[in-house]
């Protein structure tokens, strides 16, 4: 059966498949960042549609963008104050369009970023549900009455929060109200109040915003915080974590939201029945995708239970690879743990994004620069390795590594607010590097642009890789077309372990077809022994810094990849 799957998918050049998103490699854009086009230092939709022939000479299979609607921008642009409008900065819905017709021209499928848990406090639905007087909004967010103390009343906040639920970003979940005169919800930012998805009207008017993006062209979404569209009606407190070790949703241990167990606020059995509502429209509509972005305290349990079936998610995406520290022991256990976990279930893989610092810098922050470059190599083949679906930040297939960002010059909120124990995420979204011409590199005629362009990125720009047969950009080329030629590399079955300290070994299979991938991570030779050698071939012209085989063993050169394919 999987075996037919396939050589469908094969024989219909996967793009016009249902099933186009299994294996499938997408670009992530944040697009403030990417490439401007009018010259206002900012990345906007037409400056992304400029660059489109790049993205296809990468080999992608489709393009996420991240939230260009109208925003406030207190994070970001995850802050919607309009779900159908563009914000002036990326330009209009006309440009939007005109991105989709031109990405479909080149077979790049178009993806886009939908925050539907929560909006900006700006948005017209909150500013109506906030006012005393009953109306339509009044119930479309999560509204309480505090613990009232001896002193209060109901017109003050002289009241304790509703429960003990907490904010991601750091205190109470809960934010007082004057003019309602009472608290409101919010999971992130008290200027993101979480939406009420207990309200049917609500549930009608979100499913109403995806269809409109659907019948302009969309090929599928990439759902924030997917989880948390509901919360428990009684209220009640989570219970609390003693000695709690454990990372919860990319924050470390220790901090206070990590020693609840949250099973009150998110993650509640409402939202399957509604994610069914919200794949019925998605089916209705040939060969759309939804991926899921899921933050739990158990992200396994609760990444099969999301993509099970045929009325939920597609594919979850998954935050494993995004850890701060990297360990050869913890990589390999967690890819085998997620690959038999999920069971039918799909994973969609990254190593970078634009809420963490780049993988480069995160993993090895002690590794010189010509280090850095190879293991960046190494990084991305160990990447586009994996079973699942892949998503690859933009500037990644550039090695680029985490910029600096002075505090004067930081836009950050998050990072703002932390100073100096955490620096915000303006580091992973600086603008990308397109030539060599300082001070802009190429992203934009102005001299100055929102975030403050590297230096060290402009020498990696992608012109300059352009021309190098073996820098990382070309490499990710080579990289994506053996994967998109190979479906044991796309489709098949997935073993990892660990060999010789921080060398790995991958094992993919489907049908006659073998690839054994050796990854050495460390800075020294290593010599594998193997057996049926002469059964395997080195494939070459793949990765520069590649193995060979002598006296019956795979001799490993430090920062080095090698794909063997069966004969």
């Amino acid at each position: 059966m999987y075996t037919d799957f396939v050589l469908h998918q094969m024989s219909n050049n996967n793009s016009q498949s249902a099933d186009w998103w299994r294996g499938a490699v997408i670009y992530q854009i944040y697009p403030r960042s990417f490439n401007d086009s009018n010259g206002d230092g900012i990345g906007d939709l037409r400056g992304i549609t400029e660059r489109l022939s790049y993205i296809a000479d990468l080999g992608v299979d489709a393009i996420w963008v991240c939230p260009f609607y109208a925003s406030p921008m207190m994070d970001g642009g995850y802050d919607v104050s309009d779900y159908r409008v563009v914000h002036p900065m990326f330009g209009t819905i006309q440009d939007f369009d005109e991105l989709v017709s031109q990405a479909h021209q080149y077979k790049i499928k178009v993806m886009i970023d939908l925050v539907l848990s929560h909006t900006s406090d700006q948005h017209e639905w909150f500013v109506h549900s906030q006012k005393k007087e009953t109306n339509k909004y009044s119930d479309w967010y999560v509204w309480a009455d505090g613990k009232s103390s001896s002193s209060a009343t109901s017109e003050s906040n002289n009241s304790e929060p509703p429960n003990n639920w907490l904010s991601l970003f750091a205190g109470s979940a809960w934010e007082w109200s004057e003019e309602r005169s009472q608290y409101y919800l919010h999971n992130f930012w008290k200027s993101q109040p979480d939406l009420n998805f207990h309200n049917p009207d609500l549930q009608d008017e979100i499913l109403n915003v995806v269809k409109f993006w659907l019948e302009r062209g969309v090929d599928g979404f990439r759902i924030d915080t997917a989880n948390y569209f509901f919360h428990d009606l009684q209220l009640r407190d989570n219970p609390l974590i003693e000695n709690a070790n454990a990372r919860a949703d990319g924050l470390p241990a220790g901090t206070e939201y990590s020693k609840q167990q949250h099973i009150y606020d998110k993650s509640r059995p409402e939202n399957l029945q509604f994610l069914a509502r919200l794949r019925k429209l998605i089916d209705s509509y040939p060969n759309r995708v939804l991926l899921a972005e899921i933050g739990d305290d158990h992200a396994l349990e609760r990444m099969a239970e999301y993509t099970h079936g045929s009325n939920r998610f597609h594919m979850a995406y998954s935050f494993h690879l995004l850890e701060e520290n990297f360990d050869i022991d913890s990589v390999t256990r967690l890819l085998t743990e997620i690959d038999q976990g999920l069971k039918e279930g799909w994973p969609c893989w990254s190593l970078s994004n634009h809420d963490v610092p780049r993988v480069i810098t995160r993993w090895f922050p002690n590794a010189d620069d010509d280090a850095k470059q190879k293991l960046s190599i190494v990084l991305l083949a160990m990447l586009t390795s994996l079973r699942g679906s892949l998503c690859i930040y933009q500037g990644e297939e550039l090695g680029l590594d985490e910029a600096e960002v002075p505090f004067e010059l930081m836009q950050d909120s998050f990072g703002i607010n932390h100073w100096p124990t955490f620096k915000g995420r303006d580091g992973c979204r600086t603008p990308m590097p397109w030539n060599e011409v300082a001070p802009s590199y190429g992203f934009s005629r102005a001299s100055k642009t929102w975030l403050p362009m590297s230096q060290d990125h402009g020498q990696k720009n992608s012109a300059f890789q352009s021309v190098q047969p073996h820098s990382v950009l070309n490499t990710t080329k080579r990289l994506l077309a053996l994967r998109g030629d190979h479906p044991s590399l796309r489709f098949g079955t997935f073993n990892i372990k660990k060999i010789n300290g921080n060398c790995v070994e991958i094992l993919r299979s489907f049908g006659n077809q073998r690839m054994q991938v050796f990854l050495n991570f460390s800075n020294q030779s290593q010599t594998v022994a193997m057996r049926d050698l002469d059964t395997f071939k080195i494939l070459q012209n793949i990765v520069e810094n590649v193995g060979e085989i002598r006296n019956g063993a795979l001799e490993m050169p430090p920062y080095s990849a090698t794909f063997l394919q069966n004969i």
